[in-house]
């Protein structure tokens, strides 16, 4: 496609065709208005002349007759400029005035009329000049006929039509040049887009589209997309991260789970051998289930596909719940687990928000034993502070589930990274897991428009979930 055929496709020509269209027509029709009223300005004006000397001229004929009123007709038609004027006998032939002749019938009728006339003493026949006249009928059927000339009316006309004409032609090429202008500006930055969309397409999810100084909607439309590209490619680096640990934390699992297998046909004799190999299977198997839920879990609240279940529901039974569930397992642990549940209504997924909390838990029950004792400063109530307390609490539009322990804490440069899908830290390798329960509530938390915090409790971690209360699509509205 040529570049003048790709600069008449463009949205930004097409609507300045457009408006070019509506507006030569909005001036069109002004001047039309304008014209309009200035002829009947000028009707009127004559049609008052007119009235005024008809007024005066039968006057004279009431005093003088009909000599007085050819005497006075044929005095005005001696004057500079004169008005038209024409006295006829019942007979219609001219008695006095200024008009050799007029369009048919135009005597026979009184009132008002526009007519061609030509005046006395006229060599040209074939000129016909236009006049608006008024005919009266006298006493006697004398008939007078007084009227003015149009030419002036239709010079101002004539002046008013080639003003338009040539503001009609000025605005159309004017308007033409400015969209081709405005439609070359915009095709430059679209052309910008284009090429940086196809390089993104070809795999560089780095680049990203030019954005001006202007704050136009074009610069709007390109910082939403540059968003959506830096999710985009956030999501792409994550995936591939999330394929690498896959492969490599799994593979060992799944290793040891094979060689425990060959180990019990090998070595294994008799029914408790094969029984007890077989448990650890088991294990070995819930233990990558665990894992492959949780990667599913993290993957539903990343797409956005868990939105479909928001309902309404109080924070604190969400808290209870947890903190009747995982008692038991915090005192086999030998810690003491505590709830401070203030209520608070949530629009969001029951099922995942208690799932992260669940993970909060679980990590601190694994993570948080006190490093000294009597450090903690949350009570529950008794003279030993709980290790691990789980509070929910109302915070403006916020709704805020915390999980608190007296463990060492992460250190604060490894923050960000600990809510990495299948990270680690040193502390943490002795103990069993995945590395997904921060990754889980992160993603939690994204989905329903707030955020996870990791903060230091001296001593200790406080894990804040925070989810807005009106959910993400109330709040967006």
């Amino acid at each position: 496609m040529t570049a003048f055929g790709k600069l008449i496709r463009t949205t930004a020509f097409r609507l300045t065709l457009v408006y070019l269209f509506l507006f030569a027509i909005f001036a069109a029709s002004l001047l039309g208005y304008f014209a309009w009223n200035t002829r009947r300005m000028i009707t009127e004006q004559i049609a008052e002349t007119v009235n005024a000397e008809q007024v005066d001229l039968t006057s004279q004929f009431q005093k003088g007759g009909i000599r007085g009123l050819a005497a006075a007709v044929e005095a005005r038609t001696l004057r500079p400029g004169a008005n038209l004027y024409l006295v006829t006998t019942p007979q219609g032939q001219g008695v006095a005035g200024n008009v050799a002749s007029l369009a048919p019938g135009v005597m026979d009728t009184p009132g008002w009329a526009e007519t061609f006339y030509q005046r006395l003493q006229e060599t040209d026949d074939t000129k016909r000049h236009f006049a608006l006249v008024r005919v009266s009928e006298l006493s006697g059927g004398f008939r007078l006929l007084i009227g003015r000339d149009l030419d002036e009316r239709r010079r101002l006309i004539g002046i008013v039509a080639r003003a338009a004409n040539w503001s009609i032609l000025v605005v159309i090429v004017l308007g033409l040049a400015g969209g081709v202008f405005v439609a070359r500006r915009v095709l430059r930055r679209i052309d910008a887009m284009t090429g940086t969309t196809q390089r993104i397409m070809g795999g560089d999810l780095s680049e990203r589209l030019p954005v001006g100084r202007s704050g136009d909607e074009i610069d709007r439309l390109a910082e939403n997309l540059n968003a959506m590209l830096e999710r985009i490619e956030a999501l792409m680096v994550g995936l591939k991260e999330v394929s690498d640990n896959i492969a490599h934390d799994l593979k060992t699992p799944l290793t040891r789970l094979r060689n425990r297998a060959e180990e019990a046909l090998a070595k294994s004799h008799n029914e408790a051998e094969y029984r007890t190999a077989l448990e650890r299977t088991i294990e070995e198997s819930d233990g990558l289930i665990r894992t492959f839920n949780a990667l599913l879990m993290i993957a539903r609240a990343e797409s956005g596909q868990a939105r479909d279940n928001m309902t309404e529901f109080d924070a604190a039974d969400i808290a209870n719940g947890i903190q009747e569930l995982y008692e038991p397992l915090a005192e086999d642990k030998g810690l003491t687990l505590a709830v401070d549940a203030q209520p608070a209504t949530i629009h969001g997924n029951r099922e995942l928000i208690s799932q992260a909390l669940a993970n909060l838990v679980e990590n601190a029950i694994k993570y948080g034993k006190p490093v000294a004792a009597g450090q903690s400063e949350q009570t529950t109530g008794a003279d030993k502070p709980a290790d691990i307390v789980i509070a929910t609490r109302n915070d403006g539009d916020n709704a805020l589930f915390s999980v608190t322990d007296q463990g060492p804490g992460i250190p604060e440069a490894d923050r960000a990274r600990a809510v990495e899908r299948f990270v680690r830290l040193e502390a943490s390798r002795t103990q069993p897991g995945s590395g997904l329960g921060l990754s889980l509530a992160s993603a939690v938390a994204t989905l329903h428009g707030g955020d996870l915090r990791l903060a230091d409790s001296q001593p200790g971690l406080r894990v804040t979930l925070v989810i807005p209360t009106r959910g993400v699509e109330q709040k967006a509205a």
